[in-house]
């Protein structure tokens, strides 16, 4: 996994999985109170993530909405998007330009 950018945009690649979550969480978190404003996270260069990615995920938002931010994910990878749709967690999280849901296509349920 890798990380790279500054307090309002960062671009995560490779697997964010159990392996890298805690260097994950470290780096989100140091970005989110350092800075102001939307955090966004770019990953359409993250190949994967497994629960424990998510929960970092999960877990910067949260700190983003007690310091008076928001976390705003751009480019989610498609088979990341059915996973957040599966879950319900693309009503919570911020989606840049969405979920995309094809007409007529059902979500998952839960």
């Amino acid at each position: 996994m890798h990380i790279r950018g500054d307090h309002a945009e960062l671009v995560v690649g490779g697997r964010l999985d159990v392996r890298s979550a805690a260097d994950a969480r470290t780096v989100l978190h140091s970005a989110l109170d350092s800075g102001r404003g939307d955090l966004v996270l770019d990953l359409t260069e993250l190949d994967s993530w497994d629960a424990t990615g998510l929960g970092v995920i999960m877990g910067a938002h949260r700190r983003a909405g007690r310091s008076g931010r928001r976390l705003v994910l751009r480019g989610v990878p498609d088979r990341m998007q059915r996973l957040l749709v599966a879950t319900r967690l693309h009503r919570i999280l911020a989606i840049e330009g969405g979920i995309g849901v094809e007409a007529g296509e059902s979500l998952p349920r839960v």
